[in-house]
């Protein structure tokens, strides 16, 4: 047996696996976010732990036995997230989170500094990184700057409550623009930009190898052996990865969680900081990705649900699997800013074309379509920076709608699968990585594609009109940008 840990941003989730590599049980713990200001985003890094915990607990408590016969565990996690920790380990303030914008001017004075930093790092500085929310904390916080003693991620700091040791994956290091990601090892250089040094880092680990063992308290805790290791894990999207079977060279797939992401798997290092694509390592040794991300997928459903204070599932039910056309209203799924194509943490979410007569259903729609034509933005920044993508495997908590699944075949323009096990997607690559450390088997025979459950391919005349569609929300940025 196998665990995963995924430590999201609206939850954590456990995961056990079989020999046989089959989810045998899930479980999950919900998080809480904090916004103390505005474009903050901030989590208190204890109630990582408590949560990944407690959802060990639960399954040790429903599946005593298949839990006992654990032999790896994985980790996976939300990327960038800075915690700052003292002299004793503890963290100093709460954690500044990838969908945190406060550090746009921070961004601006690190390129100015180390003018190799797309060479090195491979991506733009963006607010959601790391590097930049540490200038912010040096500048406002200086205090608690002076204190720092290690720097690290959320999943990071996690394994070092589980296992005692502080130790991080390539796949996660890359997020954070301190790591000269071809060569996979910390740059001196760009943590000098940022008034740090190599002791402020955690040790660096492939995905796939031991990063440390459980600690005894735990081990006797969940009834498991002595020796349990820990592998290097991954950062959340290069864990759905390796959970979707993606680790061949342009292996894709788009994930609709929190998050929005377009992924492809690369065999070198290959920038293209022009066109706000990330470039970081995979979580398997040899293997590098690129990857464009909107920072509201899911959220954006969530955050609708939230406002009409209706279930997300209510508001999806009435629009059936599908729809005929594109909404009369157009939304921009803009509420944490966006990443790619245009590196704005300013930039806020919109309504457009709203009526006397709209209903709830429209709004709804159009919500599904903004992020879907986010999607596209993305799909088209990634195909510029090396070619176009045939297909993609849907992944996340967004990938339960059958609806949304076409709307992003018809807007996209290409064949959208729906896989077993989507949602769990992280955390199962996660537990897969604890079985790579724990056995070292091949990972060609371990991180096997999923079952397609559906497939979703564009129809012609719809896909005509979300053409049209997206041509329009497309001016709907530049216009709000030159008035809000």
């Amino acid at each position: 047996m196998y665990l995963g840990i995924d430590i999201g941003t609206s939850g954590v989730k456990a995961v056990l696996v079989s020999e046989a590599g089959a989810v045998v049980a899930t479980a999950s713990r919900e998080l809480a976010l904090s916004h103390p200001a505005p474009l903050w985003s901030e989590q208190d890094p204890d109630t990582w732990v408590d949560a990944a915990i407690g959802a060990v607990d639960d399954l040790a408590r429903q599946h005593p036995r298949d839990v006992a016969q654990v032999r790896g565990i994985g980790l996976s996690g939300q990327m960038h997230g800075a915690t700052l920790l003292g002299a004793d380990a503890r963290p100093l303030r709460p954690a500044i989170l990838w969908n945190d914008g406060r550090s746009h001017a921070e961004c601006v004075e690190l390129e100015r500094r180390c003018p190799s930093l797309h060479a090195i790092a491979g991506n733009l500085a963006m607010p959601g990184f790391t590097a930049p929310k540490l200038l912010w904390v040096a500048q406002h916080e200086p205090g608690v700057f002076e204190r720092v003693a290690k720097v690290l991620l959320p999943k990071a700091y996690v394994r070092y409550r589980l296992t005692g040791e502080m130790v991080e994956d390539m796949s996660d290091a890359a997020g954070t623009l301190w790591l000269d990601v071809g060569r996979r090892s910390w740059s001196a250089e760009l943590l000098h930009a940022t008034g740090l040094d190599l002791h402020h880092m955690p040790r660096l680990v492939e995905g796939s190898e031991v990063s440390a063992v459980l600690a005894p308290e735990f081990a006797q805790r969940w009834g498991m052996a002595k020796e349990v290791v820990v592998a290097g894990g991954a950062g959340d999207n290069a864990a759905s990865a390796i959970g979707l079977g993606a680790i061949a060279p342009g292996d894709a797939f788009l994930s609709l969680g929190t998050s929005g992401v377009v992924f492809r798997v690369t065999d070198r290092f290959a920038p293209a900081p022009a066109s706000a694509v990330h470039a970081f390592c995979h979580a398997l040794p040899g293997l590098w990705h690129q990857m464009s991300v909107m920072l509201s997928a899911a959220a954006s459903l969530a955050w609708l649900a939230g406002v009409m204070e209706v279930p997300a599932a209510a508001l999806l039910a009435p629009l059936g699997e599908r729809v005929d056309g594109p909404s009369p209203v157009k939304f921009l799924p803009y509420l944490d800013g966006e990443r790619t194509p245009h590196n704005d943490a300013s930039a806020s979410g919109a309504f457009a074309g709203l009526r006397g007569a709209t209903g709830r259903s429209q709004i709804v729609q159009a919500v599904l379509e903004g992020v879907a034509f986010a999607a596209r933005d993305n799909l088209a920044a990634l195909s510029a920076a090396s070619g176009p993508i045939a297909e993609l495997d849907l992944v996340g908590g967004g990938s339960r709608s059958p609806l949304w699944a076409q709307i992003c075949a018809d807007v996209l323009g290409i064949a959208v699968h729906r896989v077993e096990e989507g949602e769990v997607g992280a955390a199962l690559g996660a537990a897969r990585l604890g079985r790579l450390a724990a056995t070292g088997e091949d990972p060609a025979q371990i991180c096997t594609r999923p079952r397609r459950l559906a497939s979703f391919v564009p129809r012609a005349a719809a896909a005509s009109a979300y053409d049209e569609a997206y041509r329009r929300w497309r001016n709907l940025y530049p216009a709000l940008k030159e008035t809000i």
